[in-house]
């Protein structure tokens, strides 16, 4: 599950949704993407060092890796995924190398009465038929919990910043 070795043949290839997931936001949209770009496209916060690290960057595009405890941090996932930035309204991740053979993930952003949307949706694929499908429930519970936690993070930060009138 740490990814350290990516079989990805693409037999028996089998595909399950990842959310969606919706979260209502307490700040402007723009606020709400810089709070999920801003690690990624500018300098990465040091209280995420241990969680990110950013391989390559773009203007619009970056090569990171992500690092997820597992096992009860006794080991991590090592995540290597493409980021994609459409200011103001999504960003785009694609897995490059994982414990699965393929993951494509997005946060959409839209604007409301009381501030943004933001929608989680994404597709895990895993090889090997029935085999694979097992190994993509067990990975899919994983991934959706560390999701969840990011999708908190991001909410806590942006109506933070919102309150406090800044970005």
């Amino acid at each position: 599950m740490t990814g350290a070795v990516p079989v990805d043949v693409g037999v028996g290839r089998r595909r399950r949704a990842l959310g969606p997931r919706t979260v209502e936001v307490a700040a402007p949209r723009e606020t709400v993407f810089d709070v999920v770009a801003r690690p990624y496209l500018g300098r990465t916060p040091r209280a995420m060092h241990g969680k990110l690290r950013v391989l390559e960057r773009g203007s619009d595009m970056v090569l990171a890796e992500h690092y997820t405890p597992i096992v009860g941090g006794r080991l991590r996932a090592v995540t290597v995924e493409t980021v994609r930035f459409t200011r103001p309204e999504r960003v785009d991740f694609r897995l490059v190398r994982g414990p699965v053979p393929y993951v494509t993930e997005s946060f959409l952003l839209a604007e409301t009465a009381v501030g943004t949307e933001l929608v989680y949706e994404g597709q895990l694929g895993t090889d090997f038929w029935r085999l694979g499908q097992r190994w993509g429930t067990a990975v899919a519970e994983r991934w959706a919990a560390t999701v969840a936690a990011s999708l908190a993070s991001v909410k806590a930060e942006a109506e933070r910043r919102a309150q406090a009138g800044g970005r």
